[in-house]
């Protein structure tokens, strides 16, 4: 098959009206009437997972962020670019294809990007989540021990957390990548992608030392864009798997790309 028939394939099952007017959800690389000989899913279409991808026989790239370092792929100043001529190069060289599915797939019910999410951090009753998936109780714990669970769980190296780590917390509250919820008084930890940390629309980090300073049982854990979405990604390459089987499917992780 190829990599537009993939396409045709995935926007029949769905679930919600396709918007051709998506600037995000189009092919980035490659011909989309190249045959496809296996499928990747991945957050981001970095260099290394293209390679990985290659190695592993996958020339077709789902992806759900950007290929080319901006949100709308612009490559018109990069033409000069010695990164993005040898990205390219080593694509097309191998027949790759990249398509991205980001505004269709936080449109699905259950979104997977919050369904993996959660289910990285070991919350559970978000098995059907949107976008918004409301506060979800854990059993009681500290925010260090539940900290602790998330670094455990996810395997991240570079998170970063803000408040009490005595503090006793329960309700939880969470939005992948940009989406990071806002405080609210009926939550005790909100976990995002990420989000400014001073002059935004509410600032998170700073609410919740005040709270800490008055010894309201607040917490902020920041998981970084790539870690709290690529777990979804996973999800997408298994839903994938359910309506397309001429060629394989993998998760082909992109990776954290942090370190401390």
């Amino acid at each position: 098959m190829t990599a537009r028939e993939v396409v045709e394939r995935v926007k029949a099952h769905v679930g919600v009206p396709w918007n051709d007017q998506s600037y995000r959800d189009t092919f980035k690389l490659g011909d989309p009437d190249g045959t496809v000989r296996g499928i990747a899913t991945t957050m981001m279409a970095t260099f290394g997972m293209l390679k990985r991808a290659h190695e592993q026989g996958l020339n077709m790239v789902v992806t759900h962020e950007d290929t080319w370092w901006n949100d709308r792929d612009d490559t018109k100043d990069l033409t000069d670019n010695p990164l993005y001529r040898m990205k390219r190069e080593f694509a097309l060289k191998n027949e790759m294809i990249v398509w991205r599915i980001h505004d269709h797939m936080h449109a699905m019910r259950p979104d997977f990007t919050v369904v993996g999410s959660l289910r990285s951090v070991g919350v559970k009753g978000g098995e059907n989540a949107t976008m918004r998936p409301g506060v979800l109780t854990i059993p009681e714990t500290t925010l260090g021990e539940f900290a602790s669970q998330v670094k455990r769980l996810t395997g991240s190296r570079a998170f970063r957390c803000v408040g009490d780590p005595k503090a006793r917390v329960s309700r939880i509250l969470l939005g992948p990548g940009y989406a990071t919820p806002r405080m609210t008084a009926g939550v005790d930890v909100v976990i995002g992608g990420e989000q400014q940390e001073a002059d935004g629309a509410f600032d998170d980090a700073e609410y919740v030392r005040d709270a800490a300073a008055l010894g309201m049982p607040k917490g902020l854990i920041m998981l970084g864009h790539v870690v709290s979405e690529e777990p979804g990604m996973e999800d997408m390459a298994n839903w994938m798997r359910t309506f397309i089987q001429e060629v394989p499917i993998r998760f082909v992780p992109a990776e954290e790309p942090f370190w401390t």
